[in-house]
């Protein structure tokens, strides 16, 4: 409990902003949260995915994934103040199948633009 509070919620803090995309940022991230499920005494000897299933934990790559679409469904929807929420490409193809909210997915030649939240929702 003390993790989840205390910990996570610093690791977590502008994850819509700054997103880690190197796998060494993200890796350094991962092992905050592996060293902290190795302090609980019975489950320290266990392989890290175990660690996770038992205290009901998903991995930090998942939460930022998860984050990312609830903030997508949020801008779309526009719960979000329009005038701060970052532009999303919408196909304004009528053609498309499903629904009219369908993302276009754009090039890019830069990583500073590539990792955006823009570009990389688009992807998922």
């Amino acid at each position: 409990m003390l993790y989840k509070t205390l910990v996570r919620s610093q690791l977590e803090y502008a994850n819509s902003l700054w997103n880690p995309y190197l796998k060494q940022d993200i890796s350094a991230l991962e092992k905050v949260q592996m060293r902290a499920t190795k302090l609980v005494a019975a489950l320290c000897h266990k392989p890290y995915a175990e660690r996770l299933k038992h205290l009901d934990l998903p991995t930090l790559k998942y939460r930022r994934l998860r984050r990312d679409m609830i903030d997508t469904y949020k801008i779309l929807s526009g719960i979000y103040d329009s005038t701060v929420v970052p532009t999303i490409p919408i196909i304004s193809d009528s053609v498309t199948r499903g629904n009219s909210l369908k993302i276009s997915s754009r090039r890019c030649n830069y990583n500073l633009r590539k990792y955006s939240f823009s570009f990389r929702i688009t992807n998922v």
